[in-house]
């Protein structure tokens, strides 16, 4: 199983949100923000498919509360939540967010799960703006050639954060 047909697999079968998020779990290694990268494409890759653009923006507004009824976020973590949706927003705009600086902050290492919970509003909103089931944008951009050089860029940056934090967190308890 991989993260890029991991996610849109248990979307086209209408699994449950927490039941997805806990199929991914071995496929996270500890102190990495992997599979989070991947998940932001996935989620770049659903404003593609729907056409949001600077001419035909999605609406940010509600996102959350009509794409992800079933999560709840409190505190924190709706500044994490906002954080994967503008960073996807960012990687469908063509830039890569600067997740070394950001994630390393984060006290707990759960970016990777926030970036699915964007991904599946993202291909939710994405489906209800075509007027289509969830299952169609999936499976049209699981037919998509070209995605795994995407994918393998996204894992050297993730190496790359996972041994920054390992060397920050050696060099802050030597300290």
């Amino acid at each position: 199983m991989t993260a890029r047909r991991a996610l849109p697999g248990g979307l086209t079968r209408d699994a449950d949100v927490f039941e997805v998020l806990s199929d991914l779990v071995p496929l996270h290694p500890r102190n990495d923000t992997f599979p989070g990268e991947v998940f932001l494409h996935l989620a770049a890759d659903a404003l593609e498919w729907c056409g949001a653009s600077r001419a035909e923006p999605l609406l940010l507004e509600g996102l959350r509360e009509r794409f992800l009824p079933e999560a709840t976020f409190r505190g924190r973590q709706n500044a994490k939540l906002q954080y994967a949706i503008l960073a996807a927003a960012g990687v469908h705009g063509g830039t890569e967010p600067d997740l070394l600086d950001e994630v390393a902050s984060w006290p707990t290492d759960d970016f990777w799960q926030y970036a699915m919970y964007a991904a599946v509003a993202y291909r939710r909103a994405a489906a209800n703006r075509a007027g289509v089931p969830v299952r169609q944008p999936c499976q049209d951009l699981d037919e998509r050639p070209g995605r795994d050089a995407a994918v393998a860029s996204t894992r050297r940056i993730a190496l790359s954060v996972s041994r920054w934090r390992i060397m920050y967190r050696s060099n802050d308890s030597s300290s």
